[in-house]
C-alpha cells in the first residue's frame, strides 16, 4: 500500500475517546496517509433542530466544536455504557448523520445488531453456522432450567459486553442458583450457552471489506480464548473457505468491519461464537505485522467515495 492512497486529504471522525490505543493507533495511520484522524467521544453528541424557510427541520449534530456532517467518514470505535435514554440517544444520532449522508464504519444498524449478543447468535443460526444451543431468560427461575436443559455446565454471558468481560462457567447448581437471583436482582437478562469443550483456542477472523486476516488465540491458562484475558495470538494458514465463511458471517450482521470467533470443538464441529462490529486489533497487528489501521481508512474511504459517487443521501438510514 502507498503511504499517500486514497486516503489522502480526508477527515475522519472517531467516535471514542482520545486515550485509547486504538485512536492513537488510527491517528498514526491516518498522519501517513495524508489524512487526519479526530477523537468525538460519544458524551459530547449534541444534536439541534432548527427550522428553516420552508418549514422543514435543519439538523445539527456537532461534539464540542466538531460539525460531524464535515468529516468524510465516522468510525464507530465504542458504545460506552450508559443509561438507556444515553444509548438510544447515541444510536439515534448516528442513524441521523448516516441519513445526512455520512459515511459511518459500521453503520449504525450494524452496530445495534452486533453489540446484542442474542441477536447476532439468532442471526449466525438463521444463516447457517453451527453455533452453541443458546436460551436466553429473563427469571432466575427459567434461567435454573436453562442451566439443567443445557446439561449443567453453561457460560453465562452478560447479552452486551466484549472482550470476555462479565462472562462466568456455571458447573456448579448452588452457585448458578446465587449468580442468577444476584443478576435477577439488578435486572438483567440471562444468556445462556452450553460449554463447549475446545482444544484451547479459538481462531479470530478480521474482516475487513473484501480482506481477512486471521490469528489463532490460544490459552493455555484460561478456558476464555480473549487475548485481553492472556490468550497469545499466533499466525496460521487461512484456508480460503474459513475467509469466505467470516464475510458471510459479518455479512448476517451488515459490518463491513468485523471480528468473527470461530471455535473448533472437540466434536470436530466449528462454532461460530461472535461477530463484533467494534473489533479490536492489536494483537492481529502485531502477529500478522499488517497496518490494520491503515486498511480500516482505507476502507473507510472507500465507501466514502462510492457513496460520494452514488450520490447517496442515506439510504435505508435516512427512513429512521
Amino acid at each position: 500500500m502507498s503511504s499517500r492512497g486514497g486516503s489522502a486529504g480526508l477527515r475522519f471522525a472517531v467516535l471514542g475517546t482520545g486515550e485509547s490505543w486504538y485512536f492513537h493507533d488510527l491517528a498514526r495511520a491516518a498522519q501517513h496517509l495524508g489524512a487526519e484522524a479526530i477523537a468525538v467521544p460519544f458524551t459530547e453528541l449534541r444534536a439541534s433542530l432548527t427550522p428553516s424557510q420552508r418549514g422543514l427541520a435543519a439538523v445539527s449534530l456537532r461534539a464540542a466544536e466538531h460539525d460531524l456532517r464535515s468529516f468524510d467518514a465516522v468510525l464507530v470505535r465504542t458504545m460506552p455504557p450508559g443509561s438507556l435514554e444515553q444509548v438510544v440517544f447515541r444510536m439515534d444520532a448516528l442513524h441521523r448523520l448516516a441519513a445526512a449522508g455520512v459515511t459511518i464504519v459500521n453503520s449504525p444498524r450494524a452496530v445495534e445488531i452486533a453489540v446484542d449478543k442474542y441477536l447476532t447468535s439468532a442471526l449466525l443460526h438463521e444463516a447457517g453456522f453451527a453455533t452453541p444451543r443458546t436460551i436466553v431468560c429473563q427469571t432466575s427461575h427459567d434461567a435454573l432450567a436453562a442451566f439443567a436443559e443445557l446439561g449443567g455446565d453453561v457460560v453465562l454471558k452478560p447479552i452486551f459486553g466484549s472482550e470476555g468481560r462479565g462472562i462466568t462457567r456455571l458447573q456448579d447448581e448452588a452457585l448458578a442458583v446465587r449468580a442468577f437471583r444476584m443478576l435477577e436482582q439488578l435486572g438483567a437478562v440471562f444468556y445462556l450457552q452450553e460449554f463447549v469443550a475446545h482444544e484451547g483456542y479459538d481462531m479470530r477472523l478480521l474482516v475487513v471489506g473484501e480482506r481477512v486476516l486471521g490469528v489463532r488465540r490460544r490459552n493455555p491458562f484460561d478456558w476464555r480464548t480473549n487475548c485481553s484475558r492472556g490468550a497469545v495470538a499466533e499466525p496460521f494458514d487461512l484456508p480460503d473457505s474459513l475467509a469466505a465463511d467470516a464475510r458471510r458471517a459479518a455479512a448476517a450482521v451488515g459490518a463491513s468491519i468485523a471480528g468473527v470467533d470461530f471455535l473448533p470443538a472437540c466434536d470436530g464441529k466449528l462454532y461460530a461464537i461472535e461477530v463484533n462490529a467494534v473489533p479490536g486489533w492489536k494483537a492481529t497487528a502485531a502477529a500478522l505485522q499488517t497496518d490494520v489501521a491503515a486498511l480500516v481508512l482505507e476502507h473507510a474511504a472507500h465507501l466514502a467515495a462510492a457513496r460520494r459517487a452514488a450520490g447517496d443521501g442515506g439510504g435505508e438510514e435516512s427512513s429512521r
